[in-house]
């Protein structure tokens, strides 16, 4: 797992602090992107990655692509927009875990199949400090093969990983523990 170009589309709390952990577990940070530009320079330049100034240069340079993103219509951007994350997607892992609508998922998924990748859905029920340690708790929707494959790559950055069924199930599953969690609050 660690010989894989690993990239990452959102560098905010979540996503930069995502990437810094799995570089200091030995990974391969390849490439990073956000719409922050002075942003991405800044990570680029900690974590040793190509800044990339378009997604698909983000593609071109790894194999696997994390997108930590705010919500239904920026995944909408970094997928169908004119500068997009599929321009040249074949072979490559896309591991898109912002929690959004099942439909939005569900929609990248089938696009990113057409295109010839893998895609999982990997929600977070976690907050900053966990995302920095790889104690996220995630539950990952998709194929469960490619689940099984990457399991190691997940496990790095989760201290609790449960595969809940195919696509757009982690974000309903998501929702129903914020709902607890706000019942609880």
């Amino acid at each position: 797992m660690k010989n894989y170009k690993l990239a990452f589309v959102g560098l905010g709390r979540m996503g930069g602090n995502m990437a810094r952990c799995l570089k200091e577990k030995g990974y391969n940070l390849s490439a990073v992107y956000d719409i922050n530009r002075n942003l991405t320079r800044e990570l680029a330049g900690e974590l040793d990655a190509r800044a990339c100034d378009t997604l698909e240069a983000v593609t071109a340079n790894a194999d696997i692509i994390f997108t930590v993103i705010t919500d239904d219509k920026a995944m909408e951007a970094i997928y169908f927009g004119p500068d997009n994350l599929l321009a040249c997607a074949r072979g490559r892992l896309f591991i898109n875990c912002a929690t959004l609508t099942p439909a939005i998922h569900s929609r990248v998924a089938e696009a990113v199949a057409k295109s010839g990748a893998g895609c999982l859905e990997a929600c977070m029920a976690s907050s900053i400090p966990q995302a920095r340690a790889g104690e996220l708790f995630l539950m990952i929707g998709g194929d469960e093969a490619l689940f099984q494959q990457y399991r190691p790559l997940l496990e790095a950055i989760s201290k609790s990983l449960h595969y809940v069924g195919p696509i757009g199930r982690a974000s309903q599953v998501k929702a129903l523990v914020n709902m607890v969690m706000n019942i609880n609050t």
